[in-house]
């Protein structure tokens, strides 16, 4: 099964690099796009710049029952061939 990489930067920092075929929700963007996020299919992975906002991004997600898996930065994922 493929996963499904959402990336929680912002526009800007989205465009100016970013996984093939992530999905970019910023992480202010979150509480209004849940039930969109609900819908995607397949694992989910967040990832940011650094870490810390798709660890905040995951934590919030969790606390709403939405499986996932927090990334890390969207380097480390191209790094891991994601």
């Amino acid at each position: 099964m493929k996963e499904t990489i959402i990336d929680v930067r912002t526009p800007g920092e989205f465009f100016g690099g970013h996984v093939e075929g992530s999905i970019n929700i910023p992480l202010n963007e979150l509480p209004t796009r849940v039930e969109e996020i609900k819908n995607i299919s397949a694992p989910l992975i967040l990832c940011c710049a650094s870490g810390a906002r798709s660890t905040q991004a995951a934590m919030y997600l969790k606390s709403l029952g939405i499986a996932c898996e927090n990334g890390g930065s969207w380097i480390s994922l191209l790094n891991k061939g994601l």
